[in-house]
């Protein structure tokens, strides 16, 4: 019931005290990354290169292999102590179609035109009555389903080996109603990120992630004589004219020294997204305060928006902000752990991981939400625990499915998943943001979950985890840096006896939870942080079908190019958009006339 998450002058009991135990959680979300003058040209350039790419993902990666292979010398400047990005991180489930030869040995029928057609299809919309590929740029799209099949075989020509033998429409979202494109990338023999270990014997045929694609892409690049400087963060972007003329170079900061590296052709910006910076994603969505501070793919590497910075700097256009802000897909993501920082679902961080010290827990994952119920910061339920996340189109999602006509939307059941909507609602103080949501579970909950409710599985240290023996108690004991005001114990007790009640009932009366199973009444009783996760940048600097980046008077900006989740423009979540600009961008960076 709505009315039961207003706010009373009684739940705000005036004390200074929701900062405390935890206030030195780590919060890559909040780091922030202030927009600066555009730098002036240096007198003195330290190191050049005909092509110079920020950031060592998917996009960065990609066109650094294609442009040295076409004759062009290639630094990359990435600004964290490995390669990777957010691409590393992840599941490795990678769209790309238009006719691949996996797809012909298939007998699927694909072409660049049917891949067109499937993501500027207007008509298809979700139960939640919001559209996969309407706001999608028609020019971005165009190349991208021109590249998308040479795109693939790039990848099968430089070490990426795949789990699948033929596509399915399994896992991401908005990559095409009409056939399926998806192939999951095999992890590959290197150790991973998540664990600092290869992935098990057993189960190493079968699985995906983002080790598989970037090492063997890290292996060819290195070969070929790509030069990757690691800790090299850029500084800013230097153009002739503060907007006007041709992009020189970058400068980089490599541990308190201060480095300019020229740029004879091009300068490519694929510093992965703003989802990490709080008042770049706020300029899409006000509701995206500094709570939301388990990203996706972090700690490995954050989302900072620098790179858009840098470029909105020297006159570049922000693109594409409906997509930020569309309630389909990956955007934002139910938690599918509970009891740490960084609670992404397909991302699990373990003690051997190089950043673990950093993600501070591994977390519990949940695996039936009967288990548990959700509170928010005042101690009350909000919505149906077992509610979903946003859904997203893939291949035979709407069936029957008529291609660019209003009956698909005419047969989609109205269904709306508002888990997180719900979620990010607030508590009606007359603030932004939803503040933490709280997993409240007891003694048999663990048991039935087989949990281990102790480091390294849970991150008390920071504040992301909590027991005591009452509800009371427990309530008390919440205190973090994003608790902004106290949990009231009563509320904390009201709400689970009244869940309780329901359990005896079977019917969940305020939020049609299916059929209530579990009452919490077995001490010690828990509570594990479960607040949404932010996943991807739908929004990023203006592009066109070249990668060129784009001017707020609509002119290209000569010598500056971006792709993936820096670039806007793209509804698509995941890799292959990554992927491909970076195919795209490789060959125009090398194609460009150079300076010297």
């Amino acid at each position: 019931m709505a009315s039961k998450n207003k706010i009373s002058r009684r739940d705000l009991i005036k004390t200074g005290a929701a900062a405390g135990v935890g206030a030195a959680a780590t919060a890559v979300a909040t780091t922030p990354v202030a927009a600066a003058p555009a730098p002036s040209v240096p007198t003195r350039w330290d190191r050049e290169a005909d092509v110079v790419i920020i950031g060592a993902g998917a996009t960065g990666m990609t066109a650094a292999i294609i442009a040295r292979e076409s004759g062009s010398s290639v630094i990359i400047v990435e600004a964290e102590p490995d390669i990777g990005g957010h691409a590393i991180c992840s599941g490795a489930n990678i769209p790309l179609g238009g006719g691949t030869s996996i797809q012909k040995k298939a007998g699927i029928q694909d072409s660049p035109d049917l891949v067109y057609r499937d993501l500027t299809d207007w008509s298809l919309t979700e139960p939640n009555g919001v559209a996969d590929y309407r706001f999608n740029d028609r020019e971005i799209i165009r190349a991208f389903a021109d590249n998308c099949a040479q795109t693939f075989e790039f990848l099968l020509s430089h070490g990426v080996s795949f789990v699948n033998d033929k596509p399915d429409g399994r896992a991401g979202s908005s990559h095409g109603n009409s056939v399926p494109r998806q192939m999951h990338v095999w992890a590959g023999d290197w150790p991973q990120v998540q664990t600092g270990k290869p992935t098990p014997d057993d189960v190493r045929k079968t699985t995906s992630n983002g080790n598989g694609l970037m090492r063997p892409l890290e292996v060819s690049a290195r070969k070929i004589g790509v030069e990757i400087l690691l800790e090299h963060r850029m500084t800013g972007l230097y153009r002739e004219q503060p907007s006007a003329g041709r992009v020189l170079g970058v400068g980089v900061n490599n541990k308190g020294r201060a480095l300019n590296i020229r740029a004879r052709k091009a300068v490519l910006v694929a510093t992965g997204g703003s989802s990490g910076n709080v008042n770049f994603r706020r300029m899409f969505d006000p509701r995206l305060t500094e709570e939301y501070c388990g990203l996706a793919g972090a700690p490995w590497s954050n989302q900072d928006a620098s790179g858009e910075l840098a470029a909105m700097a020297i006159n570049a256009s922000l693109w594409g902000a409906a997509n930020y802000t569309t309630e389909q897909g990956d955007n934002i993501t139910k938690p599918g752990k509970i009891g740490c920082q960084y609670g992404y679902v397909n991302l699990t961080w373990m003690p051997g991981s190089r950043v673990f010290d950093r993600a501070g827990s591994s977390g519990l994952r949940v695996t039936d939400w009967q288990n548990v119920i959700c509170v928010n910061m005042l101690g009350k339920r909000f919505y149906d625990e077992t509610g979903g996340q946003y859904p997203g189109n893939r291949y035979n999602t709407v069936q029957p499915y008529f291609p660019e006509n209003p009956k698909n939307a005419k047969n989609v059941k109205w269904n709306p998943a508002n888990w997180i909507p719900a979620a990010m609602q607030g508590i009606g103080d007359g603030k932004n943001g939803g503040g933490p949501i709280w997993a409240i579970f007891d003694a048999d909950a663990v048991a039935r979950e087989k949990w281990t409710t102790e480091y390294p599985w849970v991150d008390t240290k920071n504040g992301f985890f909590f027991s005591a023996n009452t509800l009371g108690e427990l309530a008390q004991k919440i205190q973090m840096k994003y608790q902004r005001v106290p949990m009231p114990g009563a509320n904390l007790e009201a709400t689970v006896a009244r869940y309780n009640s329901f359990v005896d009932t079977g019917t969940d009366e305020d939020f049609g939870k299916p059929k209530p199973l579990y009452k919490i009444a077995k001490g010690p009783f828990y509570a594990g942080w479960s607040t949404p996760v932010v996943h991807d940048s739908r929004a990023g600097l203006r592009i066109n079908a070249k990668c060129q980046v784009v001017d707020m008077n609509g002119e290209v900006i000569p010598g500056l190019y971006s792709g993936g989740e820096t670039a806007g423009g793209f509804s698509m979540h995941g890799l292959a958009r990554c992927l491909c600009q970076g195919y795209i961008a490789g060959h125009t960076t090398h194609a460009e006339k150079s300076s010297a």
